[in-house]
């Protein structure tokens, strides 16, 4: 699961610095409340499950990762959710010689998209005409964008698969080298294994990264702020 951005910054480092580098909009401090940190958590995982879900149902064609879990799912006849689980957690042991250390949303990650995503398909069926494939492809892309914003701010750690490419990086790959070995990797292989690549693939990959921007400014938490100093009466 990734929005496609060629470098996240979840950062612990105080508030404005990344790496020594001008805080952005992908670094921004800690929201104070921790239960509108978990409730943006929680909902964007969920409402990432349920893009993936539409994007599925749409039959136009997926992202990289999802071929690949769909791929996964024609072979093995499991459902397109529990591989999306079990490729996390595959991918989230790889962590281990790369020095990676998950927060809670990163288990979190592994355990709610996958079931929210079979959720969905459950409830929702594939449509029998065209308009309403579109609709569905652009309205996955929306969901998957809106929920990228919302789970990144809520600060608790990248995603399994995102995790994979810093961890990557730490080893002096560029994060943009890994990410396109990896994802070329896993589209080739869902491709051969039977996941749909087509228009919706290439639209995804031209909206997804504008469309998350949008969204990651939309739902940006208030800086935390200083409170001035207590005057004297």
């Amino acid at each position: 699961m990734q929005a496609n951005f060629s470098d996240w910054p979840f950062s612990r480092n105080p508030p404005g610095r990344h790496d020594g580098r001008a805080m952005t909009e992908l670094s921004l401090p800690r929201s104070r409340s921790l239960p509108l940190r978990l409730v943006r958590l929680y909902v964007g995982l969920a409402l990432y499950g349920a893009g993936i879900a539409l994007l599925v149902r749409s039959g136009l064609g997926l992202d990289p990762w999802e071929v690949f879990h769909q791929g996964m799912s024609v072979r093995t006849g499991w459902s397109i959710g529990l591989c999306i689980n079990l490729v996390g957690a595959v991918v989230l042991l790889l962590w281990i010689p790369l020095r990676q250390r998950p927060g809670l949303g990163t288990i979190s990650n592994v355990l709610v998209v996958g079931t929210s995503a079979d959720g969905v398909m459950a409830v929702v069926p594939a449509p029998a005409s065209w308009p309403v494939q579109w609709a569905f492809l652009f309205g996955g892309i929306v969901a998957i964008a809106a929920a990228s914003g919302l789970y990144i701010h809520a600060n608790f750690g990248p995603g399994p698969r995102d995790g994979l490419m810093t961890g990557l990086n730490r080893l002096g790959l560029s994060i943009r080298l890994a990410r396109t070995i990896v994802e070329v990797s896993v589209l080739a292989v869902g491709w051969l294994l039977g996941g749909t690549v087509g228009i919706g693939t290439i639209v995804y990959a031209l909206t997804i990264g504008p469309t998350t921007q949008v969204f990651m400014k939309l739902w940006a938490p208030a800086a935390d702020t200083p409170r001035p100093p207590a005057t004297k009466p």
